[in-house]
């Protein structure tokens, strides 16, 4: 949605700092990119750090996830694969930063791609993109706000033995979650910025919290066992690739960096911001979570007891183990529910400011009203509510088929890092060409080709693991129908693109102004 120039040109290049639209710098990156600013820019560099490091929640995700690398690689292959994918993220998330310097918009990758890629290719390149963008955070919601139910329904049956838990159980306290989420996005909406900062304190106090009291009160295994000892639970006949199977449990803690782009519209001095909030995300919650999983293993005790815990949860089983008592295992464990919880809530924001931003570019069906902000709200309403429809219906598979939802939410790890994949090649190309790159307040200067290079090889490497099984000689319900889902999504956008987006989808490029360099640089 171009804005009008006349109404623009007296105003974007003032001094001075504006509740609405930021700093010179922000208007000014608006008015670049042809965009109106319709949400106030509450959220600062604390704010948005702790946005960030509460969606990625990566020291409290590897616990949750830490099953799949146990099985797949044992508690070597889970501490080393980890290590590798916060390096990995590490170069990734700077690469992003740069871009994200560049272009701080809630559209993030699809506008990216759109700006970046060769200009016959990029209307098609940034629609996909931006499809994949919009079902994969779509996805990460409802797999989330499921996470967090299941897991209140693990603290049941660790505090009541003889619970029995039930599918819809979890499909009602999974919508319970995404209601909370949205309320929160909704009504306290203003508040969330401040929200963020009080929860990032219980992130890192409950890290320490849980880190010592592991440490003093369990039994502590062998430590050349625990770095050097790999196994083979699927079924490979290679430990070296049951260990590459087993690196998703290191790639779900350390995804969604990019989050804290899809709110730079409400990000003051944006541009600067969001690159310092994106490192320091990757540095600090990578470093949490790896000293987390680390602890786990060492504290672990008999592997296959845990693995098998009636909670549906290792991390439960180890707390109760260390602690001898069902409440101090709950009090541990509550944290890590809390943190879910509020995980999902930063992902609404996420999802619905992705939604908006694709229907701005009139992308999706009914775009007027999924970009709609109604005044004195400051938020795209309809998106949200949207994201709480879609979680909740997902979450009624669950009811028939747990592998069948799990298989639907797996979708937002491929497509998530399939945008960053097409985004960096983007960057690569224009390097490689000698196309001009925008001015940034973030630049990876003469390193920039290297490290979008080793950002590339990276996430393609781990994309394809991303689809494996993980067992060598799974059963229907032992699948990944991951591979599935992504194709068939896939060849629905082209699809839709070809009938209908052709017609309405120009993509964000056609929108820009080109300024003068002494006006956008920083």
């Amino acid at each position: 949605m171009a804005t009008d120039d006349k109404a623009y040109d007296a105003g974007v290049y003032a001094e001075g700092v504006d509740e609405r639209n930021g700093n010179a710098g922000d208007r000014m990156d608006m008015y670049r990119m042809g965009k109106a600013q319709e949400m106030k820019r509450n959220f600062r560099f604390l704010s948005i750090l702790g946005f960030s490091m509460i969606l990625m929640a990566s020291w409290e995700f590897s616990l949750s996830v830490a099953t799949i690398g146990l099985v797949n690689g044992g508690t070597a292959g889970l501490i080393w694969m980890f290590f590798v994918c916060w390096m990995g993220f590490f170069v990734v998330n700077t690469s992003m930063a740069e871009m994200a310097s560049m272009a701080p918009t809630s559209g993030g990758q699809y506008h990216w791609v759109s700006e970046f890629a060769p200009p016959k290719h990029q209307k098609l390149i940034s629609y996909l993109i931006g499809w994949m963008c919009v079902l994969g955070w779509q996805t990460s919601c409802a797999s989330s706000a499921f996470i967090a139910g299941t897991q209140i329904q693990g603290l049941i049956v660790m505090n009541y033995p003889d619970y029995q838990p039930q599918a819809w159980h979890g499909t009602l306290l999974t919508i319970a979650v995404a209601a909370f989420s949205v309320l929160f996005n909704t009504l306290l909406a203003r508040k969330l910025p401040l929200i963020e900062a009080m929860v990032l304190v219980i992130h890192v106090f409950g890290f320490f919290g849980i880190l010592v009291t592991l440490w003093v009160l369990s039994p502590r295994a062998d430590p050349k066992a625990v770095f050097t000892e790999f196994s083979d639970g699927g079924g490979w006949g290679s430990l070296g690739g049951s260990t590459l199977v087993g690196i998703l449990a290191g790639i779900l803690p350390l995804l969604g960096a990019d989050a804290a782009v899809h709110m730079s519209e409400e990000l003051r001095d944006a541009s600067r911001t969001l690159p310092r909030s994106m490192i320091m995300t990757t540095i600090f919650n990578g470093a949490f979570g790896w000293i987390m999983v680390i602890t786990l293993c060492f504290c672990i005790g008999d592997l296959e007891s845990v693995i098998t815990s009636p909670t549906g949860f290792p991390f439960m089983a180890v707390f109760m183990n260390s602690t001898q008592s069902a409440r101090s295992a709950t009090a541990m464990s509550v944290f890590i529910v809390a943190m879910t919880v509020f995980s999902n809530l930063t992902m609404v924001a996420t999802a619905s400011r992705q939604l908006f931003a694709f229907a701005r570019d009139r992308a999706v069906p009914f775009s007027p009203w999924f970009s709609s902000v109604p005044a004195g709200w400051d938020v795209p309403i309809n998106a949200i509510l949207t994201t709480f429809l879609i979680t909740g219906l997902l979450s009624l598979i669950n009811i028939g088929s747990t592998v069948a939802l799990n298989s639907i939410t797996s979708l937002a790890t491929t497509s998530i890092l399939s945008s960053y994949i097409v985004s960096i090649g983007c960057m690569i190309w224009r390097r490689c060409t000698g196309s001009r790159l925008l001015p940034s307040k973030f630049s990876l200067g003469r390193w920039g080709l290297a490290i979008n290079i080793a950002s590339e090889a990276f996430l393609v490497v781990i994309f394809v693991l991303a689809f494996m099984p993980p067992v060598a000689n799974p059963s229907v319900t032992d699948m990944n129908w991951n591979i599935v889902i992504y194709g068939a999504i896939a060849i629905f956008s082209v699809i839709y693109y070809w009938f209908r987006g052709t017609h309405q989808y120009e993509g964000p490029v056609v929108y820009v102004r080109n300024l003068p360099l002494e006006t956008t640089t920083p």
